[in-house]
Formats: structure tokens, C-alpha cells, sequence
């Protein structure tokens, strides 16, 4: 089993979609991890809220600081809007949840693809 770590800033909305999709879709060939440089310490409500609608498990989902990822890791960046920032309704901010969700589950799927 490979070992996947997603990191991005704030650690409570990009990778923890990346983690729990990863291991959702990538079950007995992945274990995905997540976490950030400056976590917020809580994982958005908007994830969950997203990732329940994609009937992708949330349980554990938390906002961690970055481990010691020992030896000479492949590194790969994915610019994706972060929904965090999104501005506006709930519903307004809920879809740049969504929409970040996509984005990342093709792109998992596609990395899923090539293994």
C-alpha cells in the first residue's frame, strides 16, 4: 500500500477533501494523509457537509500539522481555488466547496488510473 500526503495551508478544506476522497476511491492501494503549514486546528463544516453529499466517509477528519514524510517523496503540486476563501451566501460558499471537490476527484481519479 502507497502512502499519499495532501498539504495545503489551513489544512481544514482542500486536503482534507483529498485525503478522504483518496481514501475512499483508492481503498487497499492508497492510505492518504493531510494536513497543513499553519493549521486552523478544525476541519470546515463546508468540507463535511461536501464530502457527506459524495457519501464519502468523514469520520477522523481533523486539522493536523505537517509530519516528517521520511525518504525522497514524488512531489506533485495541484492548484485548486482554495473554498475556504470563497465569499457570500452559505450556499454560495458551499458550491466553491463543491467545486473544489470535483476538481480534486478527477484528478484522483485520473492518478488512480495511472497506477
Amino acid at each position: 500500500m502507497r502512502s499519499v500526503l495532501f498539504l495545503c495551508t489551513g489544512n481544514s478544506a482542500r486536503s482534507i477533501l483529498a485525503e478522504a476522497i483518496l481514501n475512499h476511491l483508492g481503498r487497499g492501494r492508497f492510505r492518504a494523509y493531510s494536513a497543513g503549514s499553519h493549521p486552523t486546528g478544525k476541519v470546515n463544516p463546508f468540507a463535511l457537509e461536501v464530502l457527506r453529499e459524495m457519501r464519502v466517509p468523514v469520520e477522523g477528519a481533523r486539522s493536523k500539522a505537517c509530519p516528517v514524510w521520511p525518504g525522497k517523496p514524488a512531489r506533485v503540486h495541484w492548484g485548486v481555488e482554495d473554498p475556504a476563501a470563497a465569499t457570500g451566501s452559505d450556499e454560495e460558499r458551499l458550491a466553491a466547496f463543491r467545486a473544489a471537490a470535483e476538481v480534486l476527484r478527477g484528478r484522483i481519479e485520473v492518478f488512480l488510473g495511472g497506477e
